[in-house]
């Protein structure tokens, strides 16, 4: 029996990795001579380095950078040397994740820490980068990361520009002479999970800009800032991307990095199931085991889950999910490759107690569900296999 156990992480609880060792350690309680296939998932948020670095036998590196309000801090990236492959995940140099709730500033935070790390990159000789940009702090369309690489912004008075998103409403020149060369030999790949324009009503600023500290009128004024920066962008590369899906994911990263990068976009679940070798691994299984932290009708929106679940109808497999929460409309999930979901808690428990208590209690609920599937091939002649 082939059992494949895809997961994505537990947020504030658990890696990817964390997650298939527990869930692989209940089902080993139950089916010992079961083949246990672990492969960690991400969907280009949080945990996406980790996620393809465990599964590929990569390496994880560290570069010194700038945090999103400008302080040093060790940012990790990820390393596939066969293939000179950087992954790079946004969020450990420009995250939300490192801010406090007090400090999240959406007019000022900026991506030059994450451009740093794309430097990194092609100093260690990277000819693809993985650029997953889901967890951001900033909403700065991309312009600190741009600036890490060579790109000089200007004011009427042709001083450099401030840091931050707000700060591009002063924009009166660009300068790309200095732009890094060796980007034009790298393939750039961004790894995301929505699909929102630069500006308006469904942009980055109106869209993801209030989880950042922006207030109302922020949000206005940013939106403004960065369709004026768009403007400058389109003068100088005699092209306007601002509407390409996805320029608006992470503050506007999607903007920079299809406007100067050349970024090809793709569902951050399909580039780690592609690196992973999931395709693979679900051939001939048996039953596959995936989850989240929490499993509702937003994971129709390109979450781990689904894109597991895709991949394992293609080859009539069946999805239990394993998730700490089962939020609402997640029954919608059934009708797209998933046939059973659990929450995690068999009763009521704080958040913090769910986080501190995970592993323990992912194993007892992967070994209950070991136990049912073991009772349904046996029942099998009574025609109550699972498909």
């Amino acid at each position: 029996m082939k059992i494949v156990i895809a997961p994505d992480s537990f947020k504030d609880s658990l890696s990817a990795e964390g997650v298939a060792d527990a869930i692989a350690a209940g089902f080993a309680q139950v089916l010992p001579q079961a083949q246990l296939v672990k492969c960690p998932m991400a969907d280009g948020g949080e945990g996406t380095m980790e996620a393809i670095v465990a599964a590929c036998a990569g390496e994880l590196r560290s570069q010194r950078v700038r945090g999103p309000l400008g302080e040093a801090l060790e940012a990790g990236w990820g390393w596939l040397g066969d293939s000179h492959t950087a992954i790079i995940e946004m969020a450990t140099a420009s995250g939300l994740q490192l801010l406090t709730l007090g400090q999240r500033d959406a007019c000022r935070s900026s991506t030059y820490g994450t451009g740093q790390l794309i430097s990194a990159a092609l100093d260690a000789g990277a000819r693809r980068i993985i650029l997953a940009i889901g967890g951001s702090a900033t909403n700065d369309a991309g312009s600190g990361m741009l600036r890490a690489l060579g790109l000089q912004l200007f004011d009427a008075e042709n001083q450099p520009l401030a840091e931050g998103g707000l700060a591009l409403s002063r924009l009166a020149r660009i300068d790309a002479s200095a732009l890094d060369s060796r980007l034009a030999e790298v393939q750039l790949e961004v790894a995301a999970d929505v699909d929102n324009p630069l500006c308006g009503s469904n942009g980055a600023s109106a869209i993801f800009g209030p989880q950042k500290g922006a207030s109302p009128e922020q949000v206005q004024a940013l939106d403004q800032a960065l369709g004026h920066f768009a403007d400058h962008c389109a003068q100088l590369l005699g092209t306007d991307v601002r509407d390409f899906p996805g320029c608006g994911a992470a503050g506007g990263m999607g903007f920079a990095a299809k406007a100067f990068l050349q970024a090809a976009f793709r569902p951050g679940i399909e580039v780690v199931a592609e690196l992973a070798g999931l395709e693979a691994a679900v051939q001939g299984a048996d039953l596959v085991i995936t989850g989240e932290g929490r499993f509702d009708a937003q994971t129709l929106r390109g979450k781990t889950p689904f894109g597991v679940a895709r991949v394992a109808r293609r080859h009539a497999v069946p999805v239990v999910v394993i998730a700490g929460t089962l939020g609402e409309g997640y029954e919608q999930l059934y009708a797209h490759g998933i046939d059973a979901a659990f929450a995690l808690t068999s009763g009521p428990m704080s958040l913090e107690a769910a986080c501190a208590n995970a592993p323990a209690l992912l194993q007892a609920r992967a070994r209950d569900i070991a136990r049912l599937w073991n009772c349904a091939r046996q029942t099998c002649g009574s025609g109550l296999a699972p498909r």
